[in-house]
């Protein structure tokens, strides 16, 4: 039994829910998302989703918690927005964006020039004797983590100093260096 696919998601204020044929359609007040549902029943009922199986077969048990997941990430990005936030730790690490290009400096011989999605919003912030940071925000979670993780890929933190670039608030497993 699927303790997280039975439980209802809530529809705050401001948002609607449409469900034509296996699609489920949100809309809020930070935009529009859709998801293509397969194997589970989806009901709006009195400002709730509701997901029933359809049997109980073992992939449609695996599903409803996810679809249950998915549409909650749904609902809660249209009406308030997801944010991820990377620090660049290192010397000479820099950001800075115009719009939606993101430049940044990793300490490679150039520097590193990103086209992000229209969905996601860039901003970074540097302030002097702090790392900078590069703060993602969406109304898709999804859109959101794989930015962050493309960025976190081109200089991942290293195990001896920390140098690379992180998620704030992210505890690093540090490795002593060499005993002399």
């Amino acid at each position: 039994m699927s303790r997280i696919g039975n439980s209802p998601i809530v529809i705050p204020e401001g948002v609607t829910v449409d469900i034509k044929d296996d699609e489920v359609t949100v809309k809020g007040k930070l935009g529009e998302l859709t998801q293509k549902i397969s194997d589970i029943n989806v009901k709006v009922e009195e400002g709730t989703i509701v997901l029933e199986r359809s049997s109980e077969n073992k992939d449609v048990k695996s599903k409803h918690g996810l679809y249950r997941s998915l549409l909650n990430n749904m609902v809660e990005g249209v009406s308030k927005g997801f944010t991820k936030e990377l620090e660049l730790v290192g010397v000479g690490y820099r950001a800075s964006n115009q719009g939606q290009k993101l430049d940044i400096a990793l300490g490679f011989s150039h520097n590193i020039v990103l086209d992000l999605a229209p969905e996601v919003k860039v901003e970074t912030i540097s302030e002097k004797g702090k790392n900078p940071i590069v703060k993602l925000t969406s109304h898709d979670k999804q859109l959101v983590g794989q930015v962050a993780a493309k960025i976190r890929s081109f200089r991942k933190p290293e195990p001896y100093k920390g140098k690379g670039v992180k998620f704030v608030g992210e505890q690093l497993r540090r490795k002593a260096g060499k005993s002399a």
